[in-house]
């Protein structure tokens, strides 16, 4: 079973990080203050969940979750993913007992062939240079670098506890993901996007015509809006929990 932590009373709010991060991630976020239980999930090959699957899927990673679903019994839960999380999140949404998602910095759709050809050379390249690969990487998550410089050393010290196998495993499962742009739109009300109007990973205007009637927070930071934007993104939490 994956490594995950409780935290609180209240309803179940199960927290996702993202590529090359851990449960930690949520720390930046005084989620304490919220009237909820957390359940902070370390995915596979990251954070202090070093086992990896049989085969790269975000499905199969969503299935590990699923089994901390069954677990503790919940009946009813709902999900806050970043990045790679909430495409592990846009799996669960198919379980019974799914209420809502929010996808901080994230999108529901598949990868384009070149976003797909991209993944597979990050998959070779980390077994060269994994230390390069990721100081650059997680550089490029923010707006301005700059300002978050300590934050930033941290990410990556965390990341370089990872090994090249779980940081291209999780590459290739974000690779074959499944497109979920349908089942959003066709139901609206259970999620909500807040999304960097910096994001270097994903630009406004794709989201905004890929969802055109999505719930859409839209802030002033890059990919890490939960440090960036931290103040921002815990006063739109409080109004969807």
């Amino acid at each position: 079973m994956l490594s995950f932590s409780i935290k609180g009373k209240g309803p179940a709010w199960i927290f996702l990080h993202g590529f090359l991060e851990s449960s930690t991630m949520w720390d930046y976020l005084p989620l304490d203050n919220l009237p909820i239980q957390q359940i902070r999930i370390d995915l596979p090959g990251h954070g202090s969940s070093t086992s990896l699957l049989d085969s790269p899927s975000i499905h199969l990673m969503a299935n590990e979750v699923e089994q901390i679903v069954r677990h503790l019994e919940l009946t009813r839960f709902s999900i806050i993913g970043h990045s790679m999380g909430a495409y592990v999140g846009l799996e669960l949404s198919r379980l019974k007992g799914f209420e809502r998602l929010i996808l901080l910095n994230s999108n529901c759709w598949s990868d384009s062939e070149q976003k797909k050809q991209d993944r597979l050379r990050v998959a070779n390249f980390v077994y060269q240079a994994k230390s390069h690969f990721i100081r650059e990487a997680i550089h490029n998550l923010f707006s301005n670098p700059h300002e978050h410089k300590q934050e930033i050393e941290s990410l990556i010290k965390e990341a370089n506890s990872m090994s090249p196998e779980a940081i291209a495993f999780a590459a290739l499962a974000m690779r074959e993901r499944n497109d979920f742009t349908n089942f959003v739109n066709l139901n609206p009300a259970n999620f909500t996007f807040i999304h960097g109007k910096l994001d270097r990973l994903v630009s406004v205007e794709e989201l905004q015509q890929k969802v055109p009637n999505g719930k859409i927070h839209f802030l002033n930071c890059g990919h890490m809006a939960h440090i960036e934007a931290g103040e921002e993104v815990f006063e739109i939490l409080k109004t969807k929990i």
